[in-house]
């Protein structure tokens, strides 16, 4: 306590905050006491325990982020274009007649690329997802959420479709805040509801598109021009869909890549210093100075002091943030790896003439120790799991032939004794055809040689993408076979083309 004498007047009692000290004045009579209260230092890890777009109190703080430009968000933009273009022309492209991209769960047609795929092929489903899930592992722990700034539809529709619409409506973000801060007026309700009618036929659109994968483009052109009557209920789930992806895009917005998106969890595990993210540099930029007129010539004078760094404190590459983070706190969980503040700060250091990339694509090492190390431990090991998923995929699809035969001991029989005392077995045949032209088939028993076949109807042809079953009579002769299972070789040819091998098995007494 030091005590300290001070004209007489009326009580004072006030605590004053300076950096992490608490001063306090006391009333004492005529004279003040004044204590000197050392407060908890603050936690410096503060900003991830909160997000930025979430006050204390749980109130959603808007998110009003200026439009970058620059080098990089030129780029995205071609890359959205293209994504974009695909999104909407592919199940309008045909291939052989067929949809270039349909996932018809319903009828269990899936076309890839213009590639087939069947129920039987689900294994190669499986792998690919796998294999897909390995890459972004992969990728994440080598790039960081490049995903997320670059391709991911959640952030090409809400930066490259409807921030763009609503600042080409609302304006800036400055006249955003100053529309919604002002008044109800015509003005302000004629952008407004044509800022939500937009963005709901945009969703319209989207939930459309996505319908077109499902059924197929015809299919949909069919039930658009067909009376709306007759399709009320489709209608209604459409509608739901465009509300959901309307709700997305007018409301929930960033908060879909912090709070819904499993992967922003996903990826914090993957991440390590040696990850090549979005990330300030802060040897470059520390300790920070400001901004102050030269009075000598007009523009901007860099030479704040000579112990300052070259980040400036301008705030820019906040304001162009989608998620409302400040990147120079270190990597967080919010930051989509967007590059929206590399922009912004490149821009700052051309006026300042000093050199690009005080944010920039690197590592929080390669900053730290000067040490590029991207091949780690780790890494090796996800790029070895990938190599090898890779080869076994590869390996599957190079393999994998136009059909499917299933030769099987027709269900509730086992033999019959034949007059010359031969044994005989029916069987059942399920022919998959996996392609789209259909395949002329025949079955040629290859061992025993001296076993006969008759088929019992009719599985030629076999139409494109479709099974055809059938059946067939197999006999062996008296002492070609042994007691118990006896084990058959077919050939499945079409046009004197061995498509594939069967195997099946032969009951004899």
């Amino acid at each position: 306590m030091t005590k300290i004498i001070v004209n007489s007047g009326k009580t004072k009692d006030f605590c004053n905050v300076l950096g992490f000290t608490c001063i306090t004045l006391c009333n004492s009579g005529r004279d003040y006491t004044m204590s000197i209260i050392d407060l908890p230092e603050q936690d410096a890890e503060k900003y991830r325990n909160e997000l930025a777009s979430i006050a204390m109190d749980g109130s959603r703080k808007w998110i009003y982020a200026r439009q970058p430009k620059g080098n990089y968000y030129n780029a995205r933009t071609i890359v959205a274009l293209i994504l974009l273009g695909f999104l909407f022309l592919a199940p309008h492209i045909t291939a052989h007649g067929h949809q270039f991209m349909l996932l018809n769960f319903l009828k269990r047609e899936f076309i890839v690329f213009g590639y087939p795929f069947m129920p039987q092929d689900f294994h190669l489903v499986v792998l690919l997802a796998l294999t897909s899930i390995v890459s972004v592992a992969l990728f994440t722990a080598v790039l960081g959420r490049i995903w997320c700034g670059w391709m991911c539809p959640q952030t090409i529709f809400m930066e490259m479709i409807f921030r763009r619409l609503e600042w080409l409506i609302e304006g800036t973000p400055n006249e955003q805040i100053s529309l919604q801060a002002s008044k109800r007026t015509p003005k302000k309700l004629i952008k407004k509801i044509t800022k939500h009618i937009v963005f709901f036929s945009i969703s319209f659109l989207i939930a459309n598109t996505f319908l077109a994968y499902i059924i197929g483009s015809e299919e949909l052109f069919r039930i658009i021009t067909d009376n709306p009557i007759d399709h009320i209920l489709g209608l209604g789930i459409i509608t739901l869909f465009s509300f959901v992806f309307y709700a997305v895009f007018a409301r929930f917005r960033e908060q879909a890549c912090l709070i819904a998106c499993p992967y922003g969890r996903y990826q914090s595990v993957l991440v390590d210093p040696n990850t090549i993210a979005i990330t300030y540099d802060f040897k470059r930029g520390e300790p920070r100075g400001t901004f102050k007129k030269s009075s000598r010539e007009i523009g901007i004078d860099h030479s704040i002091n000579d112990s300052s760094g070259d980040c400036i404190d301008c705030h820019q590459c906040i304001v162009v943030c989608p998620t409302g983070i400040d990147i120079r706190n270190g990597i967080q969980l919010e930051c989509v790896n967007c590059s929206a503040c590399i922009d912004a700060c490149n821009t700052v250091m051309d006026k300042l003439k000093k050199p690009r990339g005080l944010i920039r694509y690197t590592s929080w090492n390669a900053i730290h120790s000067g040490i590029k190390q991207m091949f780690t431990t780790r890494i090796k090991g996800y790029l070895a799991i990938w190599i090898i998923l890779i080869t076994i995929v590869s390996g599957l699809f190079a393999k994998k032939s136009d059909t499917e035969t299933l030769i099987l001991r027709q269900p509730g029989t086992t033999f019959i004794v034949e007059t010359n005392g031969g044994i005989a077995n029916f069987f059942s045949v399920a022919i998959t055809n996996k392609t789209f032209e259909k395949k002329q088939i025949t079955i040629a028993l290859t061992d025993p040689l001296n076993a006969s076949l008759k088929p019992l109807g009719s599985f030629s042809p076999v139409e494109g993408l479709s099974t055809k079953e059938s059946r067939l009579l197999i006999s062996l002769p008296k002492g070609s076979y042994h007691k118990g299972k006896n084990t058959l070789h077919f050939n499945i040819l079409s046009n004197n083309n061995v498509l594939e091998t069967v195997e099946s098995t032969f009951i004899a007494p």
